[in-house]
C-alpha cells in the first residue's frame, strides 16, 4: 500500500602571530604528539566507497532485482510481511520511500555521487551540524551498517510544547550513488530492535541510471503500475494500536527528518 505526502524541507592578528611564534618554539616531541593524534583520528570524508559485501546493491550486481522487491524505478525495495510502503514527493517528483513495520520505520532515499568519492562522511557532518544548531543532540557511532548518527531532534509536540524525536541516520556509498536511511520509532530508540529494518536497507537495490547527474541530486522514483494511492489524511478503519500502524492513511509520526545541506 502506498501513502503520498509532501516532503518538507529541513532544517541547515597580533594574537595569531603570537600563536604562530609559540608553535614554532614548541619542542619537537610536542609536535610529534600532535601529528600522531592526527594520524590516529583521520577525517572520514572524501574517501572512496567502501566494499559492500552485504549490500545495499547496485543494479549491476543483482541478476533479478524485482524478485521479492517492489520496483520503484530508482530503488527496488524489499517486501516483508506486514509492512506498509509510503512514497514522498518534492514538487512533482517522488524522491523517497518509507517502509513501516510495526512500531518502526526506515525512510530510503538515493542520491547521485561522484564516481570515485563517497559523500556519506561529508553528509554526516552536515546533518550533525544542522541538528546541533537547532538544539538537538548527536552521537556518531559505528553501528551494524558502518558509521551512523544517532540523534535527538527537537520537534513540536501536538500540544504545542517542545520535545525530541529519536532517529538514526544511516548511509552507504555505492558506485556513483549514495543511499541514505532514516530509522525512526522503536528501531531508533532501541537499535537492537532494528534488525529487520537494517536488513531491508541492506537488501535494497539502487538504479542510478547512466545519464549525467550532479552529486547529491536525488534519484527520482516512480510508482509501480498496480500501486494504490491514498491521499494524505485519509485513514483506514480499525486503526488501533501502534501510532505507526496507520493502515492505508497517513502515518501519525513526528516530522520527517531530511538531509541538512
Amino acid at each position: 500500500m502506498f501513502g503520498r505526502r509532501k516532503k518538507s524541507g529541513s532544517a541547515q592578528d597580533a594574537g595569531a602571530a603570537g600563536e604562530a611564534e609559540r608553535v614554532a618554539d614548541q619542542p619537537a616531541e610536542g609536535l610529534e604528539g600532535e601529528e600522531d593524534a592526527a594520524t590516529e583520528a583521520p577525517r572520514r570524508v572524501n574517501l572512496p566507497p567502501a566494499p559492500r559485501p552485504d549490500g545495499p546493491w547496485d543494479i549491476s550486481e543483482v541478476s533479478n532485482p524485482g524478485e521479492g522487491r517492489v520496483d520503484l524505478g530508482g530503488l527496488f525495495v524489499p517486501g516483508v510481511e506486514g509492512m506498509e510502503l509510503r512514497v514522498e514527493v518534492a514538487g512533482d517528483a517522488i524522491v523517497a520511500a518509507t517502509v513501516v513495520v510495526r512500531d518502526s520505520a526506515v525512510q530510503l532515499q538515493g542520491f547521485a555521487a561522484p564516481k570515485n568519492e563517497g559523500i556519506w562522511g561529508e553528509v554526516r557532518e552536515e546533518i550533525a551540524s544542522g541538528i546541533t544548531q537547532q538544539g538537538g543532540v548527536i552521537d556518531e557511532v559505528e553501528g551494524p551498517l558502518g558509521w551512523e548518527l544517532r540523534a535527538q531532534v527537537p520537534v513540536q509536540l501536538p500540544n504545542g510544547s517542545g520535545g525530541f524525536q529519536v532517529v538514526r541516520f544511516i548511509g552507504v556509498d555505492g558506485p556513483r550513488w549514495f543511499l541514505r536511511g532514516v530509522i525512526s520509532g522503536q528501531g531508533a530508540v532501541q537499535p537492537e530492535a532494528a534488525g529487520l529494518l537494517e536488513q531491508i536497507f541492506r537488501d535494497t537495490v539502487v538504479t542510478r541510471g547512466e545519464g549525467p547527474m550532479a552529486p547529491r541530486d536525488p534519484i527520482v522514483l516512480k510508482l509501480p503500475e498496480d500501486a494504490q494511492m491514498v491521499a494524505e489524511g485519509v485513514q483506514q478503519e480499525d486503526q488501533e494500536g501502534s501510532r505507526f500502524s496507520g493502515g492505508m492513511g497517513q502515518l501519525q509520526r513526528g516530522p520527517e527528518i531530511t538531509e541538512v545541506r
